[in-house]
């Protein structure tokens, strides 16, 4: 992944790194962002991680959208079997 905005990050040495651990995960969980540099270069970047809904999807969310045929699983017809293997 490359930093898409390098210059909007906050840059930290990763000897600034080692010495204040703790405070900068507080930082990063707060939703800082950073970029870690090594002699001046960067070669890190240390963000929060980009959090998902954990929410259930509510169970017959399409209940009415579609009709499922009562043919679904019958053998396919030997015209559209033969326009797979082609």
């Amino acid at each position: 992944m490359s930093v898409v905005n390098e210059q909007a990050l906050v840059r930290i040495t990763f000897d600034d790194i080692l010495q204040n651990l703790r405070a900068y995960l507080q930082r990063v969980e707060s939703g800082e962002a950073f970029v870690i540099l090594k002699a001046g270069t960067p070669v890190a970047e240390i963000k929060p991680v980009a959090h998902t809904s954990k929410r259930l999807r509510p169970y017959g969310l399409c209940k009415g959208a579609f009709i499922v045929p009562d043919d679904f699983d019958a053998p396919l017809l030997e015209e559209t079997l033969t326009g797979f293997e082609q």
